[in-house]
């Protein structure tokens, strides 16, 4: 009987998909930069990174695959073109969460949905620009403390749309695109129900400060 020499008793097939040496995935480069990205979070944008929205529309049964082994699904939306993940929704078993849960402030809930707002008012439009002191005014009804205290809060919650959520893009000073995720992200019931809340904080005069941190968004993450 021939025998077969030792070293090629641990030897693997080529990998045709290798990008280093020992590399045993099946994914080409840019489909897995784009799983990277949907599970780094908040979401993939076609717009914005329109390579790796490619890469995911061509693999999307295998990045779908991915995921589910993470039990999380992905959520596209071809018109717009973002992506994002999600937990697996199902009744068959409780699934584990992969996703960091992150606590928001009262404004910056109430500046997701006057965000949320324009957007949906702009249906139709390909890109919805608001300025920033649009944004500041609607928000006025919620103002308490002085000049200083009430800028310092409404420009935090700016800049985590622009930085931390992503929800809102630079285009110019003091304006920015409002990204097409927040039609999703936040539900009509959600939006409704903090809608109604929100009101009757306002019509009171109730003190916000008693309510930061009372909204939980939960953000993609490995």
């Amino acid at each position: 009987m021939t025998s077969i020499p030792e070293n090629e008793l641990h030897e693997t097939p080529e990998n045709p998909h290798a990008l280093w040496e020992g590399d045993l995935g099946t994914l080409g480069e840019q489909s897995r930069r784009a799983l990277l990205e949907l599970l780094k979070g908040p979401y993939l944008s076609g717009r914005r990174r329109p390579q790796l929205w490619q890469a995911l529309v061509a693999d999307e049964a295998v990045i779908r695959s991915r995921l589910h082994e993470l039990f999380l699904d992905v959520v596209i939306d071809r018109q717009d073109e973002f992506a994002f993940t999600r937990r697996v929704d199902t009744d068959e078993l409780t699934t584990p969460s992969a996703l960091r849960t992150e606590a928001m402030s009262f404004l910056d809930t109430a500046m997701l949905l006057v965000l949320r707002g324009h957007l949906l008012a702009s249906a139709g439009e390909r890109r919805v620009v608001v300025g920033k002191q649009e944004i500041y005014e609607q928000l006025a009804v919620y103002r308490e403390g002085d000049d200083a205290a009430w800028a310092k809060r409404l420009n935090g919650s700016w800049t985590r749309m622009l930085n931390r959520f992503n929800v809102l893009h630079k285009v110019e000073e003091d304006r920015a695109e409002i990204s097409p995720v927040l039609k999703v992200v936040i539900g009509p019931e959600q939006a409704a129900s903090f809608t109604e809340l929100y009101r009757g904080i306002a019509e009171r005069g109730t003190s916000t400060s008693d309510t930061d941190d009372s909204a939980e968004t939960e953000e993609d993450t490995a």
